[in-house]
């Protein structure tokens, strides 16, 4: 009780007050430890402890998964004399958490190679894995063994498959386990709804968003923010607009941070620039890096460079280590040519120690995730990629494709711009796919950033130069190409 409640200096005077190092009362003290971010005290006592079982290792995995040290999570969890299901739960968990989403699937296929029985809590993390790294194999293989062991579908299972099925571009998956699901809570709705969204299916989302209603679900702030995501991601501004209202209005719900960034989001896609600054300067509260990166975001859609760079400075003051500021504001000084401002930029990043975000893209082959970084040579495949990647290039330049060397960071020629595009990762995750699987398969790349121009109209070009269905999500978004076209409709 002590511990639960963070009175750890009283719960350590009772445990020691008994006399001995029962398990069971340092088990708990350890917890407490942990969940107070004492790691150096749960550590001590455990290392004291005379006798330990499979819960003070579990803990002790849990404990260093929440504090943020998955290294040590990994350590402790390789050294267990004896591992149980919670075992796998927690260090599957501890990388989710820390957004090692490809580790935590490795984890996972150690565990699937011990024989250890799966129950609803292991499968749940992995979905989660799989979802997040766009590994649709791995998912199917999971929803199957879920079935030919008859584990009940109940609403975190089947909410974790409907959640999977759409990140990994299989909406109409997704759509059926959700129609299938006896059981459904509000965050099973707001699965549906989100991953509608993410494919920029607005309609489809506000629809089911009123047959929400009808079966009397209660909306929670969790589903007015994938509905105003998805008009965003449509441009329905008025329709986004009306739904802003509704959360307080009809609902009574109050209005959080993200709700006014998705607002801000809304209409400065659709060019309402100013209108989205007077959103945030009539907020009820601080804005914070989310509201301004978004408006952030519209004016390097819409090349306004004097606003661009007054948010710039703000962002930079808030979150003067986040890479993805200044690379942004490096893309409206680049597109607009003032290279003199990309430089001091560079510079600035220099003297703080910002390093940019690597751009990695990952593609699920067989059921084993490959990544590729920019310019990527460790992939054992690399001469048949960028061979395969050179003859793409070729061929959607005779189709008419022209490289978009607009947010090229460099003062650099035009030839050089062009070599520097061609090696994004995911086109050569695509290069990859192409090479590896049978004519007419459908390509799903996940990627880590955002999708730049240039990939995007290659992208078209390659969807219909070799009559392939292409999914892309980057981490604003899908991108479904077909033909020529994307699902966006170059809206993004």
């Amino acid at each position: 009780m002590y511990a639960y409640l963070g009175r750890v200096n009283e719960a350590r005077i009772m445990l020691d007050s008994i006399g001995k190092l029962d398990v069971i009362c340092c088990n708990a003290m350890i917890d407490g430890y942990m969940k107070f971010g004492d790691v150096g005290s749960a550590r001590k006592l455990f290392d004291n402890m005379p006798d330990k079982n499979i819960s003070s290792w579990n803990t002790m995995v849990s404990g260093f998964s929440n504090n943020e040290m998955i290294e040590e999570a990994k350590k402790y969890f390789d050294q267990m004399p004896k591992r149980d299901d919670v075992s796998w739960s927690a260090i599957i968990d501890g990388y989710n958490k820390g957004g090692h989403f490809k580790e935590a699937l490795e984890v996972f296929h150690q565990m699937q190679g011990e024989e250890i029985k799966l129950n609803k809590f292991v499968l749940s993390s992995a979905l989660n894995s799989c979802a997040n790294v766009g590994a649709l194999d791995q998912g199917k293989w999971i929803h199957a063994y879920i079935k030919r062991n008859r584990i009940v579908l109940d609403e975190v299972l089947g909410t974790s498959l409907v959640d999977m099925y759409a990140k990994c571009g299989r909406l109409d998956l997704s759509w059926d386990v959700f129609e299938r699901m006896k059981h459904k809570e509000v965050f099973s709705w707001n699965a549906m709804i989100g991953g509608l969204a993410m494919h920029g299916r607005a309609e489809d989302a506000i629809e089911l968003f009123l047959d929400m209603q009808r079966h009397e679900y209660k909306p929670n702030d969790i589903t007015f923010v994938a509905l105003l995501n998805a008009c965003a991601h449509a441009g329905l501004v008025d329709k986004g607009l009306k739904y802003f209202l509704l959360i307080k209005e009809t609902y009574n719900i109050e209005p959080t941070m993200e709700h006014y960034g998705c607002v801000v989001n809304l209409l400065g896609k659709a060019g309402y620039i100013n209108e989205a600054e007077d959103v945030i300067n009539s907020m009820p509260m601080k804005p914070n890096s989310v509201v301004w990166g978004a408006l952030l975001g519209a004016c390097r859609i819409h090349g306004n460079i004097e606003l661009g760079e007054k948010v710039g400075e703000i962002l930079l003051e808030l979150e003067p280590e986040n890479s993805i500021r200044y690379t942004l504001l490096s893309n409206i000084y680049a597109k607009a040519a003032k290279w003199d401002r990309v430089e001091k930029l560079r510079k600035l990043m220099k003297e703080r120690g910002v390093k940019t975000m690597t751009d990695r893209s990952m593609i699920d082959l067989k059921g084993t995730v490959h990544e590729f970084k920019v310019g990527d040579s460790s992939h054992p495949q690399t001469e048949e990629i960028y061979r395969t990647l050179e003859m793409i290039i070729q061929k959607i330049k005779l189709k008419g494709h022209e490289a978009d060397t607009s947010e090229v960071l460099f003062d650099i020629s035009e030839e050089e711009k062009e070599t520097s595009l061609k090696y994004h990762s995911e086109k050569i995750a695509i290069a990859f796919g192409i090479l590896n699987t049978e004519p007419g398969t459908t390509i799903r790349v996940v990627k880590n950033l955002r999708v730049c121009e240039d990939c995007h109209s290659a992208t078209k070009f390659i969807s219909q130069v070799y009559k392939r269905d292409i999914i892309v999500r980057d981490r604003v978004r899908y991108h479904h190409f077909r033909n020529g076209k994307c699902s966006c409709k170059d809206f993004w």
